[in-house]
């Protein structure tokens, strides 16, 4: 498949979703008794079916949830004008809220019921410098390690062409939800 196939296809997933998730749940938060009893990848399942909202964040930032399954994360994002720096680059802090997306959702993805998460150390590495004529990037987390108290994983931002753009670690704190 050539990149322009890619990107054409990446596009038309991207829109498919997107449509889905704003007419279902919309953005917004999910309620304790709306995850009840779901494992973290049923609760990804259900935001990314329209089911349970989808965060605020995607809306300003222009990204979203594309894709998930057992320990991974596939998130979707095109950099525009409005993500640039003073510098005129794409800001770091674009590149690193969609590898947190994934990451977190990768981690998300393997908890069991009753159980949460928190990020307690990224690291990212920025190696090609994206613009607004990238055209679509994918973000993909894959859980290294999902243990009782610690989950680690990685990440990578990549275009349709398959170059990386840049690649992040983290490492998760894993905890009981307090009932409520």
């Amino acid at each position: 498949m050539t990149t322009e196939e890619t990107q054409a296809l990446w596009t038309q997933q991207y829109d498919a979703i997107v449509e889905r998730m704003r007419a279902g749940a919309g953005p917004g938060l999910a309620q304790p008794a709306d995850i009840a009893g779901l494992t973290g990848l049923q609760q990804m399942q259900a935001m990314l079916d329209g089911r349970l909202p989808y965060p605020h964040i995607a809306d300003t930032l222009d990204y979203g949830l594309v894709e998930v399954g057992e320990g991974r994360a596939v998130f979707q994002g095109t950099p525009q004008l409005k993500h640039y720096n003073p510098l005129g680059t794409v800001h770091g802090g674009w590149y690193a809220t969609l590898l947190d997306s994934a990451l977190g959702c990768a981690v998300h993805t393997m908890l069991q019921v009753g159980r949460g998460y928190t990020t307690a150390e990224l690291g990212v590495n920025i190696v090609r410098a994206a613009s607004h004529k990238s055209g679509p990037l994918r973000a993909i987390g894959t859980v290294l390690h999902a243990g009782r108290q610690l989950a680690t994983a990685e990440a990578r931002i990549v275009g349709a062409d398959g170059k990386l753009y840049a690649h992040a670690t983290t490492t998760c704190l894993v905890f009981e939800v307090p009932a409520r």
